[in-house]
């Protein structure tokens, strides 16, 4: 299932690099920086813009990164080894996009309609953005091999679709829940936009010579071509009956 055969040393070293650079920015919060929201995405609000950067390299706690790690290497393997032409487009607009979502997203309880001062930190819209793009991305082009990958997307990942809404529709909570949905929504949309924007780049389906109308051409056809050559005698001019005439026949019949 792999490409030619071959695993891309991009689809190795980038998701190397990314877990690097997200448990690097987790070893400095444990240090003392980034704290207080700051490299964080404060929706609306100026000092939050820089979170739109920073934040997919921040998490709460320990469980929060390695529930991210391991989908966020997962992902980007195979965007990098299936989607090598657009795959940097994809991980750095997808990023950026989804964090400026984010940020332009008012920030209020769906429950109560309260004005909600949030910090959003982690890499789960990044994940969001890759997981969707890879699913819709093999839909579009529908080529047999990428379909696969979507499968996959959907086998293990399928239950992110959950976290596209917000989690107090679904239990009792006393209070508001720290799962941002909307970088998931975010990430969600952008991924699937990207999907579209990249869907006549690189591989397609395959569109064999009897899908088209009209495909046989005897110019084209060299087994045709050599047989004719080989055998002259069969192509000779034959003879042909002649054509009745209707008035000799009348004839004999008058002499008769």
């Amino acid at each position: 299932m792999l490409k030619n055969n071959v695993i891309s040393k991009k689809a190795i070293l980038y998701p190397l690099l990314m877990l690097a650079a997200m448990w690097l920015g987790y070893f400095l919060q444990l240090q003392g920086f980034f704290s207080n929201c700051f490299g964080a995405i404060i929706p609306l609000l100026p000092e939050g813009l820089l979170g739109i950067i920073t934040s997919p390299l921040l998490h709460g706690n320990i469980d929060h990164i390695v529930g991210n790690s391991i989908p966020i290497a997962v992902l980007m393997f195979l965007l990098y080894q299936f989607y090598p032409l657009v795959a940097n487009k994809v991980f750095v607009i997808g990023w950026l996009a989804t964090g400026l979502l984010v940020w332009l997203l008012p920030p209020i309880d769906m429950i109560t309609g309260d004005y909600l001062y949030t910090c959003t930190i982690g890499a789960s819209g990044v994940v969001y953005v890759l997981a969707f793009f890879l699913f819709f991305s093999g839909v579009f082009k529908w080529n047999m091999t990428l379909l696969t990958i979507s499968l996959l997307v959907v086998l293990y990942y399928g239950s992110l679709v959950w976290g596209m809404l917000p989690e107090e529709l679904f239990s009792n909570l006393e209070e508001p829940s720290k799962i941002s949905w909307q970088a998931h929504l975010a990430g969600a949309v952008v991924g699937v936009i990207l999907a579209l924007l990249f869907k006549k780049v690189g591989d397609k389906k395959k569109k064999y010579i009897w899908e088209f109308p009209n495909y046989y051409s005897e110019k084209d056809d060299k087994l045709w071509q050599e047989y004719k050559e080989n055998h002259p005698e069969d192509f000779m001019e034959l003879p042909y009956k002649k054509k009745d005439d209707i008035w000799e026949h009348l004839e004999q019949l008058r002499r008769k």
